[in-house]
Parts: structure tokens; C-alpha cells; sequence
């Protein structure tokens, strides 16, 4: 296929275009792009305990990594200590164990808060995440107001793909803004969610509908921040932020990255009047496709991995994870997190690519695929805003069935060949490779969490804990801002578990419905 200038006839640079750092952001943020300053190289990390990952943290700091992004595993995640049944088998296994601030405390030991910004990949229990946080920063003498970094805080998409949901969707998007609201006056620089289709993509979504049903989500949260009382759009539009997918098709992911930019432009400055040009920009952090890592041939995945990357950057990303060769097998090893860590600075420092902002703009094919992919989330965008929305869209199962749907196909066309994947349905080696070697947990961990969690609990003020978890029980019952009741509570060192219980009981917990 040869791409010529008849396929972008009615492209009108400063209207589809503009200069980098001009609306509507096509061709990047800033001016200067990452000449001016590079994207935080970002390495998601967090298993076990709080030492082990506080460990790997230093050591990637150390390595020339610009911030941190914190991985949790899945009963903090879902709001339960170490030591309740439904933890069992799962304490450190995917992320970092958090029970108390006594955990967050070791995490970020010997790790400025001031001079790091830090990503927590955190959903349903955010506010708690983020309450231990500042009280870790306040202990080290850093102000809120200094602290920079970004909770993910996206409960639609957990619907939608994830499922690490508690509370039912009115209560998940109440809590959710209150963070941007109590963020926007008190923590000004932290990034209060970040819009996820990176696990739309994952549960395998396509590009457009990554893109499309990632917007439909911020703007269903958009338009919730606005109908709360005394918050004016710019007050906090220009902190909401983005996380995409960096998948195999090289020229598409560079394509649907500007067109992302281009559309929220559009559906800030038009939808919702948004009057400062921060508000217009998508900001966007990426991570390289864990659903294209194969456990054949894992060498693989680093070569996988360095054009994924390639593809976040050419597109104009903000922040980066380079996922590891072994992450189809186990956590990654130190090793591989390194290789991984590296691919991002050869990118960065050898191949004089942040040299020139937006390289690919105006290519007859790019602004072609950008103008298609476009098209193609505008109709999405159609159709779920006359369902009612992304949150109609979501109870109706419109999104699960669409991604079910691609996932199949998808499926399909690597079974029968039509997709190939190296070392797994093409080029496929019948003698075994050398045998990759991957992280291994120690048995001690679950030990050692709940002995610490134990300690705890016997030298803290159990009054102070029970008069703590009352006042965030009664503010969500007065449907205040949970925020200051939640960042008390922490400081008394009641338990993730504990804090969300008390919300349980006023919110309950949301059931999935059988909608397939």
C-alpha cells in the first residue's frame, strides 16, 4: 500500500495540526518536547514486602530511573489486610503488601518525596493509598503542596476490563472526586486519576476502542467533577492524566497516541468550556504491552518491548514502563528489570530522537492512520453518548461485549496463523531454549507481614482507631468529602481493611452482574 498526498487532502495544519504545544496538541504537549525534557523513565515495580520492594525502588533510582511507580498487590488493592481469609494466597504476589502507614513508612525510606514524583497504580482504595502517602511525606517534613506524582483512581475501567472494584459504581465515582476535589485545593500537584486504557487493552480491546471507551470514561468523570458544587472545570481538568497500551502495530499506536490528543482538545475546549489550554491537554503516561509478551522464546520480549517503546515515544508520551523479557513467567528479576530500564535510556540518550518533536508529522500515512483512528473513537463516541453515557454503556455490558468480541477474533486469527506471534505459531523452535531464570519469592513474606501487622495493632490506640474509623464512617454517611476523615484515620494506624469496612457498611459491595 502507498500512502500520497490525496490521502490527507483535507488536512488543515493548524486546525488538525498546530505547531507542538498548541491546541488541538496533535503533535505534542510542549513546544519543545523531550529536547526541553525527557519522559520520566517510570519503571512499574512492587512484590513481596515493604523492605523487598523499597530495595528495588533504590536500586532503580539508582540505575538512572527518573520516578517511581508503585505496584500493590491484589488485598490492598481490594481493601483487605494481610491476615483475613480472603488475602490467602495472595499477600505480595502481584504487588507490594500495604496493611498500615508502618508499611508505607518502609516503602519510601531513604526515598525523598519531595524530590520524586510517584505513580501508584491504586483504584479502589486510592484515598487510602493516597492519605498514607502524605502522612509518609508529612513525617519527613515535605508539605502536601510539594508532592508531585498520580493515583490511578480509575473505577470505570475497573468495571469495564480489571475487576479489582469494592463499591458499587455511584459510591466508586463519589470517591473518586473527592480526591480530584480535596487534591485540587490541598496536593496542586498531583495528578488526582489517571484515565486507564491500558487494561481495556489488556482484556483486548482494539486501538480505537482502547482510545474510545478510555474517553468516554473521562468524560463521564469530567462530568461528574463539574455537577459537584464549587468546582469549576479548569480547577481541575488540567491534573486529570492518561495511561495507554504501546502495542505490537508500530505505526497504529503512534496514530492512536495523536489522535488522543487531538480529541480531548476537542472535547474539553467544546463539550465542557474549558478556557485554559492546560485543561485541553492530554497528558499521558504508557506502558509496553503485557498481553504481547510470550513464554516461548522470552528473549523475545525484549526486542518486543524496545519498538513498543519506540512507539510511546514517537507518539509523545509523558511518563514510560518498559515491561521485562520474564513477565510472562514470573515478577521480573533485578537482571531483566535492568535490560528493561536500559532500553528506555539508549532510546533516550543514543538514539537522538527527542532531538526533533514529533519526527513522523506529516507523513502521508501517519496523518492518514491519525485521521482514521479519529473517525473511528468519534463513532464510538456517538454511540455510547446516546446509550447515556460511559456508565450506562458499562451496566448494559456495551464495552465488556465489544472487547469479548475483538478479544475472539483476535484469538482466532493466532490459532489459524492469520496473526503471527515469533516462537509461538511462526519460526516455532522444537528444541528447548536455555531455561530463563525468574524471581523467586521468599516462603517468609506472608510471616512477616502479618507479624508486623500484629505488632501494630498491639501498640497503637485502639480508642483513637475506633473514634477515627467512626468520623469516615459518618462523613460517608453525609456524603462529605471523605479525604480529611481518611487521612486521620491513617495517621492513627487503622488498617486498610478497617478504613474500607467502615465504607462498606454505608456503601456495600458491588456485585457483577451476568450481562454476557
Amino acid at each position: 500500500m502507498l500512502y500520497k498526498p490525496e490521502n490527507i487532502r483535507d488536512l488543515d495544519y493548524k486546525k488538525d495540526l498546530g505547531d507542538p504545544g498548541e491546541f488541538p496538541f496533535t503533535r505534542g504537549v510542549y513546544p519543545t518536547m523531550y529536547s526541553g525534557r525527557l519522559w520520566t523513565i517510570r519503571q512499574y515495580a512492587g512484590y513481596a514486602t515493604a523492605e523487598e520492594s523499597n530495595r528495588r525502588y533504590r536500586y532503580l533510582l539508582d540505575q538512572g530511573q527518573t520516578g517511581l511507580s508503585v505496584a500493590f498487590d491484589l488485598p490492598t488493592q481490594m481493601g483487605y489486610d494481610s491476615d483475613g481469609p480472603l488475602a490467602a494466597g495472595e499477600v505480595g504476589k502481584t504487588g507490594v503488601a500495604i496493611d498500615t502507614l508502618a508499611d508505607m513508612e518502609i516503602l519510601f525510606n531513604q526515598i525523598p518525596l519531595d524530590k520524586v514524583s510517584t505513580s501508584m497504580t491504586i483504584n479502589a482504595t486510592a484515598a487510602v493509598l493516597l492519605a498514607m502517602y502524605i502522612a509518609v511525606a508529612e513525617k519527613q517534613g515535605v508539605s502536601k503542596s510539594e508532592l508531585a506524582g498520580t493515583v490511578q483512581n480509575d473505577l470505570l475501567k475497573e468495571y469495564i476490563a480489571r475487576g479489582t472494584y469494592i463499591y458499587p459504581p455511584a459510591a466508586s465515582i463519589k470517591i473518586t472526586v473527592d480526591i480530584i476535589e480535596y487534591c485540587s485545593k490541598y496536593v496542586p500537584r498531583w495528578n488526582t486519576i489517571s484515565v486507564s486504557g491500558y487494561h481495556i487493552r489488556e482484556a483486548g480491546a482494539t486501538a480505537a476502542q482502547e482510545l474510545a471507551f478510555t474517553l468516554a470514561n473521562g468524560i463521564t468523570y469530567v462530568q461528574y467533577g463539574v455537577e459537584r458544587g464549587g468546582l469549576d472545570v479548569d480547577s481541575f481538568a488540567p491534573r486529570l492524566s492518561f495511561f495507554f497500551n504501546a502495542h505490537n502495530n508500530f505505526f497504529e499506536e503512534i496514530a492512536k497516541f495523536r489522535a488522543a490528543r487531538r480529541i480531548w482538545a476537542r472535547i474539553m475546549k467544546k463539550k465542557f468550556n474549558a478556557r485554559n489550554p492546560k485543561s485541553w491537554m492530554l497528558r499521558f503516561h504508557t506502558q509496553t504491552a503485557g498481553a504481547t509478551l510470550t513464554a516461548q522464546e522470552p528473549d523475545n520480549n525484549a526486542i518486543r518491548v524496545a519498538f513498543q517503546a519506540l512507539a510511546a515515544v514517537l507518539g509523545g508520551t509523558q511518563s514510560l514502563h518498559t515491561n521485562s523479557r520474564d513477565e510472562a513467567l514470573a515478577l521480573p528479576t533485578e537482571e531483566s528489570v535492568k535490560l528493561a530500564l536500559r532500553t528506555q535510556q539508549i532510546i533516550a540518550y543514543e538514539s537522538s530522537i527527542p532531538d526533533v518533536a514529533d519526527p513522523l508529522g506529516g507523513s502521508y500515512f501517519i496523518e492518514s492512520l491519525t485521521n482514521r483512528i479519529e473517525k473511528d473513537v468519534n463513532d464510538y463516541l456517538g454511540k455510547i453518548d446516546k446509550m447515556g453515557g460511559a456508565l450506562a454503556a458499562i451496566e448494559s455490558g456495551y464495552f465488556q461485549k465489544e472487547i469479548h468480541r475483538s478479544a475472539y477474533e483476535y484469538q482466532k486469527s493466532v490459532e489459524n496463523g492469520t496473526t503471527q506471534v515469533i516462537g509461538v505459531n511462526t519460526f516455532v523452535t522444537e528444541k528447548r531454549t536455555k531455561k530463563l531464570a525468574t524471581l523467586r519469592m521468599s516462603p517468609q513474606v506472608v510471616r512477616k507481614q502479618k507479624q508486623r501487622l500484629h505488632r501494630i495493632k498491639r501498640q497503637r490506640s485502639d480508642t483513637e482507631v475506633r473514634r477515627s474509623l467512626s468520623k469516615v464512617k459518618k462523613a460517608a454517611l453525609e456524603n462529605a468529602n471523605l479525604m480529611q476523615s481518611i487521612l486521620d484515620s491513617v495517621k492513627t494506624y487503622a488498617t486498610i481493611g478497617e478504613i474500607s469496612d467502615a465504607l462498606r457498611e454505608v456503601y456495600g459491595e458491588y456485585k457483577e452482574k451476568n450481562i454476557l
